[in-house]
C-alpha cells in the first residue's frame, strides 16, 4: 500500500468514527429520521397503503408526527403476516408489495431454528466494530484468515428470483471481497472450497490450506462457534492424512469435487519441512487432549471470531480448550432481517458481551417483557411465556429491563440501503429477547438473552432454550470427575405416556460410569427453576426427567439430515428441542443408555 493509500485509509477510518459518534449521540432523533426515510421510500407499497392509506402526504408531517401515525396505524406483525407478500414476490409478482424497488434476490433462513442471528454483509456500518477489534488485536497487512465458511448453491424461484441462504449470497458477493481488501487480510481458501457443496470436503480443504499458510494466519473465524468446534474435532481424526498431503503437495481422494481439487492444488506445493513440524506438534497435542491446538499450530493467530452467544454458548468450553490463551471475540449481532448492533468491546468474553444498537440499521421498537407474576398487570398483555408492555422507541428503554425487538427495515436502491435486509418488514417481531445493559452515549447496549419461544412444556411448566442450557451445564459439571464431556444435546417433551416428561439427549465423548450419568440426570431434574415445573414434579403431573445417551456421531447424522434438506454448515445450529419425527427416529435408534431421575421421590 502506498503512502497516499494509507493516508486515505486513515481518513476513512476517522470519518467512520466521527459518523458513529454522531449517530450514537443523537440516537432518538436519528431513529425518527430513519423511520421517515423508510416510509418515504416505501409508502407506495401495497402493505403500507393498507395501513397508512393511499392519500398520505408525508411532506405535510414532521418526523415525530409521522412516527406517531406509523406506530398507531401499522400493527405489530410476525412472519406469517408478511409471508403471503413474500411468496407472491417469489412467484414473480413485480408490483410494489413490500418494497418500492424491485426485488431480485431472496435470502432464506437455515431452517434449523426460527430466525436466529445470521451472518450478514459487511457494510460501512459494521466498519466501526472492525476498527475496534483491530485496535485491540492489531493484525499484519497481507496476513491470512482461517475461515471455516460454507455456502450452498443459489437457485431460481418460480418467478425467476435468485434465492439462497444469507451466507451463500454474502460469500458470492463483492462485499466479501471488499471486506478482505478493507482489512488487508485474505481467507486461506478459494471460493471453490467455500461453495463446494460438501461440507466434509470443504472442511478438509480449509484445514489443509490453513496449515499450508499457518505462519500467516492472523485469526480464526466462522459464522457460528459450532463450525469451528466441528472443524477441529474433525482435525483430531484427519491430522495424519493432512500431514501426508502437506508433505507431498497432494490432495486426499476424499476430496472428489473437480473444481475444489483444481483450486486447492493451484495453491499447494510439497513442503516436507512444514509437514514434519505439524506432525511433531500433533503427536504432542494428542497427549494433552488437543488443548491449545490453535495457538500451537497457528502461532501468529491473535483471536477467534464468531457468533458465540445464545445457542452457541454450550460450545464455548470446547472452543476455549482449542483456543487456549487466545481471545474469543464475539461477532456483531444481526439477523437475516437486519443488522442490530455491534460489539465495541472485543476484549470482553462472550458471556459478558454487549451490542450497541446502531440507530441507522433499522427502525427499532422494544416490547417490555415481564414475568408472569408481575403484580401490576394493567394495560399489559399476558402470553404463554411473558407479560407484555406497550412497544417503546429506542430512546425510552431502561437498563435492566428485558425486551423483544421489533424491526421496521430499509430497502431501496443501493445508495439508500442502510442494512442488509432485502425485503421491507414493518413492525416485525423478531422473537429475540434482549436485556439493556447500559448506553453508549444515546444508543442502548444490549445483551442477547434467548429466543422468545417455549421449547419444553408438558403441564403448566414453561421452559426456554436458555433454561435448558443452564440445566445441561449444571448436570454436565458432574462429568468433571472424569475425562468425559458432552459433545452436543437436544431435548423433547414426551407426551405419549401419562404423565408426560422431559427427555434430554446427550452425546458424550469419553468413558463415564453409569452412576455418574445417573447423578447427572438427577442434577438436571432439580436444576429446572421454573415454578410450574417444580410444582408439577412434586405433584406428579410431570414425570421424572429422562436422560438418554446416544452413540458417537448421532449429532453428525442430525447435521447431515439438515444439510440434505438445504441448510448450510455456516448457518447450522443444533435444535435444542425437537418434535421433528425424523430427528426423533434418529435419536431413538442411536440411544444406547437411559436413565430416569430419582429426584422428588
Amino acid at each position: 500500500m502506498t503512502v497516499e493509500e494509507e493516508a486515505a485509509a486513515v481518513g476513512e477510518d476517522q470519518e467512520i468514527i466521527s459518523w458513529f459518534e454522531g449517530v450514537a449521540d443523537n440516537a432518538g432523533l436519528v431513529q425518527t429520521q430513519t423511520l421517515r426515510r423508510i416510509i418515504e421510500l416505501n409508502h407506495g407499497t401495497e402493505y403500507l397503503q393498507k395501513w397508512l392509506g393511499r392519500d398520505l402526504q408525508i411532506q405535510d408531517l414532521d418526523p415525530a408526527a409521522l412516527e406517531s401515525l406509523f406506530i398507531s396505524s401499522v400493527p405489530l406483525a410476525c412472519h406469517a403476516d408478511h409471508e403471503p407478500y413474500i411468496q407472491s414476490i417469489a412467484d414473480g409478482d413485480t408490483s410494489p408489495l413490500l418494497t418500492q424497488e424491485p426485488i431480485t434476490t431472496l435470502s432464506l433462513s437455515s431452517g434449523t431454528t426460527d430466525g436466529r442471528p445470521k451472518y450478514v454483509p459487511f457494510t460501512r456500518f459494521s466498519s466501526q466494530s472492525t476498527l475496534q477489534i483491530f485496535r485491540v488485536f492489531p493484525i499484519r497487512a497481507g496476513g491470512r484468515i482461517l475461515e471455516f465458511i460454507y455456502s450452498s448453491k443459489q437457485f431460481q424461484t418460480k418467478g425467476g428470483l435468485t434465492a439462497g441462504t444469507a451466507t451463500t449470497h454474502y460469500f458470492a458477493s463483492e462485499e466479501f471481497e471488499t471486506k478482505q481488501k478493507r482489512t488487508k487480510c485474505f481467507t486461506c481458501s478459494p471460493y471453490e472450497v467455500i461453495a463446494g457443496g460438501d461440507y466434509k470436503q470443504s472442511t478438509y480443504c480449509h484445514l489443509l490450506l490453513g496449515l499450508a499458510f499457518s505462519d500467516q494466519v492472523e485469526f480464526v473465524t466462522s459464522t457460528f462457534a459450532y463450525s469451528i468446534v466441528q472443524a477441529f474435532a474433525a482435525f483430531e481424526e484427519l491430522w495424519e492424512e493432512l500431514c501426508d498431503d502437506l508433505r507431498g503437495g497432494t490432495l486426499s481422494p476424499r476430496v472428489t469435487s473437480p473444481e475444489m481439487r483444481r483450486a486447492v492444488m493451484d495453491r499447494l506445493s510439497p513442503n516436507p519441512s512444514l509437514a514434519s513440524k505439524v506432525e511433531k506438534k500433533c503427536r504432542e497435542l494428542e497427549g494433552s487432549d488437543w488443548g491449545r491446538l490453535i495457538p500451537k499450530l497457528w502461532p501468529s493467530a491473535k483471536y477467534i471470531y464468531s457468533i458465540m452467544t445464545g445457542s452457541m454458548q454450550p460450545y464455548l468450553k470446547k472452543l476455549r480448550h482449542y483456543a487456549g490463551y487466545l481471545a474469543l471475540v464475539c461477532a456483531d449481532y444481526g439477523s437475516t432481517e437486519s443488522w442490530i448492533g455491534v460489539n465495541l468491546e472485543p476484549h470482553d468474553p462472550p458471556e459478558r458481551v454487549t451490542f450497541t444498537v446502531i440507530p441507522t440499521f433499522s427502525y427499532f421498537e422494544f416490547i417490555p417483557l415481564y414475568t408472569q407474576n408481575k403484580q401490576d398487570s394493567s394495560n399489559l398483555v399476558v402470553t404463554d411465556d411473558f407479560v407484555e408492555g406497550e412497544p417503546l422507541p429506542l430512546s425510552q428503554v431502561k437498563v435492566g429491563q428485558q425486551y423483544e425487538i421489533v424491526l421496521t427495515t430499509f430497502t431501496g436502491p443501493p445508495s439508500f440501503v442502510i442494512t442488509s435486509s432485502i425485503l421491507g418488514l414493518y413492525r416485525y417481531r423478531l422473537g429475540d429477547v434482549v436485556e439493556v445493559a447500559g448506553f453508549y452515549r444515546g444508543a442502548p447496549k444490549i445483551t442477547f438473552i434467548c429466543r422468545r419461544k417455549l421449547i419444553l412444556t408438558v403441564n403448566i411448566d414453561k421452559t426456554t432454550e436458555r433454561d435448558l442450557q443452564i440445566v445441561v451445564e449444571k448436570g454436565s459439571r458432574l462429568l468433571s470427575q472424569t475425562r468425559a464431556e458432552v459433545v452436543d444435546f437436544t431435548s423433547h417433551a414426551d407426551l405419549a405416556a401419562h404423565p408426560g416428561h422431559y427427555v434430554i439427549y446427550w452425546e458424550v465423548k469419553g468413558e463415564v460410569a453409569d452412576g455418574v450419568l445417573d447423578a447427572c440426570c438427577r442434577e438436571m431434574d432439580v436444576s429446572f427453576a421454573d415454578h410450574g415445573y417444580v410444582v408439577s414434579r412434586k405433584t406428579g403431573s410431570i414425570g421424572p426427567l429422562e436422560l438418554r445417551i446416544v452413540e458417537t456421531g448421532t449429532f453428525g447424522k442430525i447435521l447431515e439430515y439438515y444439510i440434505g434438506n438445504g441448510a448450510t454448515m455456516s448457518q447450522f445450529k443444533t435444535p435444542r428441542c425437537t418434535t421433528n419425527q425424523v430427528l426423533l427416529r434418529i435419536l431413538d435408534r442411536c440411544t444406547v443408555k437411559r436413565f430416569r431421575s430419582t429426584a422428588y421421590g
